[in-house]
């Protein structure tokens, strides 16, 4: 029978093994990771499931992968989220000892890192001249918010909902998607809003990974119109620029789009596409530095006047 005392054996660096083994697939890959010896790797997750009284990982020996077992997958579980606790203190700690220097990491996204960050950058330097900003730009928010929930990243840009989870958020902007079309096309000389009516039969350039862009494909379909969806990318400018040349049309969210490009005509369809939700997000349970406040009361200001002076909204 399991009794609950041997659990009092498990320490945290058992749990870390595992998750190690399960995450690099080898007991040599793990102990390379994690610093120690292959065999020290072994004895953790020996004295791992002596303590549960389960075995954990299925052995296959030679060149093949160790395996979880069903009870190993079950405790990785509980395993990663005590890891990722543990790193989140960790960067607590440091953030708390740097005070007011030392790093500020942020996670962001292609248009906002084009359209925004770079003065936010600036003016949060002139303002935090020995904090040094550090970013990391994806093009999945799933990476990024993951990053944040285990102290990697301090705050991140990202597009409302965000995950349930440890995470709170506060919305800078809400950036309307619109149709945007070649100068010479036969849309751009429409004397009339366009309507999902007008898409139809119209090919289309979108984009691969955006989630807040699959919101909009869904919101389409849920209308009963379909998307003649012919290329898909990721860069902003190779949208806009597959547009200029004729290929289609795209829609595409306001930050995102270069207004001073004369070979493409943004137009609003109607009725309006469902905004994307711009929001900074953060770890509610982890210490946020004066820095990270500051950077935040930032973005807010600055997202009021890029609203403003174009097409964004700026939260209420």
């Amino acid at each position: 029978m399991n009794r609950p005392d041997r659990w009092l054996g498990v320490e945290i660096r058992h749990l870390a093994a595992l998750h190690a083994v399960a995450e690099q697939g080898s007991f040599g890959a793990a102990a390379n990771h994690l610093g120690y010896t292959q065999s020290a790797i072994s004895q953790q997750i020996a004295t791992l499931e002596k303590a549960v009284g389960q075995r954990l990982v299925d052995r296959p020996g030679g060149p093949r992968k160790v395996s979880m077992t069903e009870a190993g997958d079950l405790l990785l579980r509980h395993a990663q989220a005590i890891v990722a606790r543990l790193a989140a203190a960790q960067a607590d700690l440091a953030a708390l000892a740097e005070g007011e220097a030392g790093p500020l990491r942020i996670g962001t996204f292609q248009s906002v890192g084009n359209r925004m960050v770079p003065t936010l950058v600036r003016r949060f330097n002139d303002a935090w001249p020995k904090v040094q900003v550090r970013l990391t730009e994806s093009h999945d928010d799933d990476d990024i918010l993951q990053m944040v929930e285990t102290g990697e990243l301090d705050l991140a840009f990202t597009v409302l909902p965000i995950p349930d989870g440890p995470l709170d958020a506060v919305v800078l902007m809400r950036d309307p998607y619109l149709l945007v079309v070649a100068a010479g096309s036969l849309l751009a000389k429409r004397d009339k809003p366009l309507t999902l009516r007008d898409l139809e039969g119209q090919p289309i350039i979108s984009y691969r990974y955006c989630r807040a862009t699959t919101q909009i494909e869904r919101h389409i379909g849920s209308r009963g119109r379909e998307l003649d969806v012919v290329f898909r990318s990721d860069d902003n400018g190779t949208v806009q620029a597959m547009v200029a040349a004729g290929m289609g049309a795209a829609i595409m969210p306001a930050l995102a789009l270069d207004p001073n490009d004369p070979e493409v005509v943004a137009l609003h369809p109607n009725p309006p596409f469902p905004p994307r939700v711009i929001a900074l997000a953060w770890h509610r349970d982890r210490f946020r530095s004066a820095a990270a406040v500051a950077f935040i009361e930032m973005a807010q200001t600055l997202a009021t006047a890029i609203a403003a002076a174009g097409d964004t909204v700026v939260a209420a």
